[in-house]
């Protein structure tokens, strides 16, 4: 029965991992195009959530779900347009100030449109309740969030590398003045991967706010794992992203069996131990200043 339990808690690790990569992940394509760590980029995970909850009564749980990161995402076109596309040749130091001050305000605007309060949420009949697979009970709830995931992930690499898009995008991460004297602007692509960012990361918020606490400051809160994630994994690299998102998940996941009260710190641990050995991360790239 332990062992059935572990395998328990790996499974709900996944789905953990999972939901860190939706934050991670477009906090990382939109340092690898734009080159800006993005602070605020939490208030838009929480923006998902609030607006969730906002369209479920009225749209139900799926269009609700199916919406908000869209809303979002629109909210992410005028936020490059009118802020991010002022500081991409700036010193980074002005674009971390910037959406510093941006995650600031959204989240005192949070607090005046929806309240201090925590907002309820919650799930149709149908997907509530536990699936038996084996010897192992596992929520049907998560067990659809992990594959909505899944699908998300599939989407954005075949976008990355089977597109015009995609080859475009990483030609500007690897070269952008060598796009440029193609006659190709990056402007529209730089918009998009942001749209794209900001909208995983209201994904996020969306899935998981029947499951977690909906209140004005849980934005700051995620940001700080996306970041670990994102050192772990190596700036830039997507894959890296992904492999961290699913050991710093798994970990905590598996500390929760063995010292519950360690679990968060597990993910800390984790990220010394990678830059003590690798301090590009896992698949970033290397480091001339620290690596031979």
């Amino acid at each position: 029965m332990q062992i059935v339990f572990l395998l328990e808690q790996v499974v709900n690790g996944l789905v953990l991992g999972g939901y860190y990569l939706l934050i991670a992940l477009g906090l990382s394509l939109i340092f690898s195009v734009g080159g800006i760590v993005n602070l605020s980029h939490g208030a838009f995970y929480a923006l998902g959530a609030y607006v969730f909850v906002q369209l479920s009564g009225t749209l139900g749980f799926t269009a609700a779900v199916a919406v908000s990161p869209i809303v979002v995402a629109l909210l992410g076109i005028l936020f490059e347009r009118f802020i991010l596309r002022r500081f991409y040749n700036e010193d980074p130091i002005l674009s971390l100030l910037v959406t510093f001050g941006l995650a600031l305000v959204a989240e005192q605007a949070i607090r005046m449109i929806w309240g201090a309060a925590p907002l309820p949420a919650t799930l149709p009949s149908e997907i509530r309740g536990s699936v038996i697979v084996g010897n192992m009970l596992f929520s049907k709830y998560r067990l659809l969030m992990l594959l909505v995931i899944a699908v998300a992930l599939g989407g954005i690499w075949l976008l990355l590398n089977r597109t015009s898009f995609g080859r475009v995008v990483r030609a500007g991460i690897q070269d952008p003045d060598m796009v440029a004297a193609l006659g190709i602007r990056l402007q529209p692509y730089l918009t998009t991967v942001v749209m794209l960012g900001v909208g995983l990361a209201a994904l996020g918020g969306a899935m998981f706010a029947p499951i977690t606490t909906v209140h004005p400051a849980m934005g700051s809160e995620i940001l700080t794992i996306a970041f670990v994630v994102v050192i772990i994994g190596g700036l830039g690299s997507f894959w890296g992203v992904v492999l961290a998102a699913v050991l710093v998940g798994v970990t905590r996941g598996v500390t929760i069996y063995f010292a519950p009260a360690a679990s968060e710190a597990s993910m800390y641990v984790l990220m010394f131990l990678v830059l003590l050995l690798r301090p590009r991360g896992l698949l970033g790239e290397s480091i001339a200043k620290f690596e031979s």
